[in-house]
């Protein structure tokens, strides 16, 4: 074997390091796009609707009056969710959980449940997204489903606001 083709001479151990850097700055550029991406994903899940409820309802153990609200998320993974009505002196905050559907959604809106006469804050959807928002059941939602069933839904169309 010619020595400078010997595994451990000083040209082969270069070529070594400089594959090896090579690699490192491969992974590099691959991990900076993977983090642009979940940025601009993390982004795209931000929470920022206007809609008109007609009829009064809970979220949370909170009843809130019919009027115009805006919802929108307060961190970048959107797990809380800030309530705002131009008629309350106070907003709420509601932790939500993401959910999912096979398919994007075909507008934005808030789904209601309906059960006993009263109406439930259940899930908020962006126009375009395969994921939503969907907020813990009260008490009072919980003790009504076990008396009257299934809920049925109610769907109120929203705006993206900006």
């Amino acid at each position: 074997m010619a020595p400078e083709n010997h595994p451990l001479s000083p040209s082969a151990v270069f070529r070594f390091r400089d594959e090896g850097g090579f690699m490192k700055n491969i992974r590099f550029v691959l991990f900076a796009l993977v983090v642009a991406l979940l940025a601009t994903a993390a982004r795209a899940q931000e929470t920022k609707v206007r809609a008109s409820v007609p009829f009064d309802f809970v979220v949370g153990d909170r009843v809130n009056s019919a009027g115009e609200y805006y919802l929108s998320s307060m961190a970048d993974n959107g797990a809380v969710i800030w309530i705002h009505s131009t008629e309350q002196a106070t907003p709420i905050h509601v932790l939500s959980v993401g959910c999912a559907s096979v398919n994007p959604s075909a507008k934005t809106k808030l789904v209601f449940h309906r059960m006993g006469g009263q109406y439930f804050l259940y899930q908020v959807w962006i126009q375009g997204q395969l994921s939503g928002r969907e907020f813990p059941r009260s008490r009072t939602e919980v003790m009504l489903a076990q008396n009257h069933g299934n809920p049925e839904l109610v769907i109120v169309a929203a705006n993206i606001s900006h």
